[in-house]
């Protein structure tokens, strides 16, 4: 049983932090999905894929995967780059394109 450890980035749709603060555990399944043929749906007898456990720290994370026999492999977070930009700098003159509707 294998588990990948990672701090979650926020979505294309989130414009907030909320839910990105937080280290996840996710397991990975043993047999990959199987597709149903009557209806073309993705099936699979591995319940453990839906399992998904968050922790406070990274360490946590780890020492939960160590205490319970678990190989897991962890990805590093990535720092988001924010640009500062001023509300005014929508109205400048020298704009690369002008602004329009």
């Amino acid at each position: 049983m294998r588990a990948r450890i990672y701090k979650p980035s926020r979505t294309a749709m989130q414009s907030g932090k909320g839910r990105t603060r937080r280290w996840r555990l996710d397991f990975e399944g043993l047999r990959p999905p199987e597709i149903d043929p009557l209806m073309g749906w993705t099936a699979g007898t591995d319940t453990r894929r839906q399992l998904r456990l968050e922790f406070p720290t990274r360490e946590d994370a780890i020492a939960y995967a160590e205490r319970h026999g678990i190989e897991y492999r962890v990805e590093e977070a990535k720092s988001a780059v924010e640009k500062q930009i001023a509300y005014a700098d929508n109205f400048r003159g020298d704009r690369a394109a002008p602004w329009t509707h």
